[in-house]
């Protein structure tokens, strides 16, 4: 019964379909046309010439340059504590499994650039996957009709603050496909090979991007589905209802399909965060945006017998961010199950987790925080075995090998291990 997008994942997936068909056969070409068609704008530089990376960065605005700065340094602080250590278990003498963590080599990262311009989603994925070792990072970003078809300016400062030269006028769904497939270039100013494929390909975006990152699994490791933002409220009557109104108006100026839940056992709550939103959302910038969202099948308010219920709920929901706002909030938070990230008590907005808090934003939607988890090193890294044995230590087990075998029918497996003695 909880609320969810008339139009998610699933139904978005028969548009994508020929999308990712027609830039996996035509590369480039594919490429300039669903610009056209999709951002109103034919790139003349799919890939970004590096004079408009340097150029970005000299000429962006100090303030918001210290901005990034910091959001950079918090974000690398997080996402270096994530990185795995090796261990070594010595199961015997002689016999003993090393676990190793291997970044992939080549990874694809996308910062949404549609409704709005996401400069901090380029620092989500690019720190995250520096972190992690990747040695070759490519960043994609919709083309822009005011920026001459190229990302947003901000954008590209973003690349060039964090060393990133390999940036691509590409938006949507076609990025994902970009990446995915590798793409070929239309004419001399692209060279031959415009794009080369990835291993992984992560970064937020609308239910269209999300539904290309489903159809693509496989052919390349995703992140997760982060399509259009969620944000569910846990609260009780010692939240402030005009905070509790921003928060779900923040996350709903996004996408007129954000989703924004509030989950109270407090009538007078509900009430008064009703009223806050009438005269809150009035004089937002975003007004038309902000009021779709809230008045969409995706947002409500959810009235439950206590807090207990109310916990119950909200894990059963699975947001994409998850604010606490109640007595006791660190110790609820604590027994959340599923969700994308969870924002505790009243000085910890989901604002603060989308710029400066050192965590990620690229987190799960659509109820996938039953299974994903928010983007992190551990998106970049593959775990590899390392199996070491000695004779002696293989001599230990082989009769238990042999006869565990033999009862899988699979007798060639025990002479394998038979033969060496």
């Amino acid at each position: 019964m909880l609320p969810r997008p008339e139009v998610g994942v699933e139904q978005a997936t028969d548009a994508v379909a020929p999308v990712l068909a027609d830039v996996r056969s035509r590369g480039a070409a594919a490429l300039r046309d669903l610009a056209e068609r999709f951002d109103g704008v034919r790139p003349e530089h799919l890939r970004v010439p590096a004079e408009a990376l340097r150029t970005a960065l000299a000429e962006l605005d100090p303030a918001i340059r210290a901005g990034l700065e910091e959001s950079v340094r918090r974000v690398r602080a997080v996402h270096a504590d994530q990185v795995p250590r090796e261990h070594t278990t010595v199961l015997a003498d002689g016999a003993e499994v090393r676990q190793r963590w291997v970044p992939v080599q080549r990874v694809g990262l996308y910062a949404p650039g549609g409704l709005a311009v996401y400069p901090s989603s380029v620092i989500m994925n690019v720190v995250a996957a520096q972190e992690a070792g990747v040695p070759g990072l490519a960043v994609a970003s919709p083309p822009q009709r005011d920026a001459g078809g190229l990302p947003h300016p901000t954008i590209l400062a973003a690349c060039e603050l964090l060393g990133v030269d390999e940036v691509y006028a590409v938006g949507g769904a076609q990025a994902v496909a970009m990446f995915a497939y590798g793409a070929v270039g239309s004419d001399p100013v692209d060279g031959e090979q415009l794009c080369e494929p990835v291993d992984v390909v992560t970064g937020p975006g609308n239910v269209y991007v999300a539904a290309a990152k489903r159809l693509v699994r496989g052919v390349v490791g995703i992140d997760a589905e982060a399509g259009p933002t969620e944000i569910a409220v846990l609260a009780d009557d010692t939240a402030d209802a005009g905070h509790v109104a921003l928060d779900l108006i923040s996350q709903a100026e996004h996408d007129p399909m954000a989703a924004a839940v509030l989950v109270t056992p407090s009538p007078e709550l509900a009430g008064a965060v009703e009223s806050k939103l009438v005269d809150l959302t009035e004089a937002t910038k975003h007004t038309e945006r902000v009021t779709t969202a809230l008045s969409g099948p995706q947002s409500a308010v959810v009235l439950v017998d206590d807090l207990e219920q109310g916990l119950a709920v909200v894990d059963a929901y699975g947001a994409e961010h998850l604010e606490i706002q109640t007595v006791d909030a660190a110790a609820r938070a604590e027994r959340v199950r599923s969700a994308g990230a969870i924002f505790v008590g009243p000085f910890a907005p989901v604002s603060l987790g989308d710029y400066l808090a050192g965590s990620n934003h690229v987190l799960p939607t659509g109820g996938t925080a039953h299974f994903a988890s928010g983007l992190g090193v551990h998106a970049f890294l593959k775990s590899v075995q390392v199996v070491e044995y000695s004779r002696e230590a293989l001599a230990e087990v082989a009769d238990r090998i042999v006869a565990v075998a033999d009862d899988e029918d699979l007798p060639a497996h025990g002479e394998a291990v038979r033969g060496r003695f």
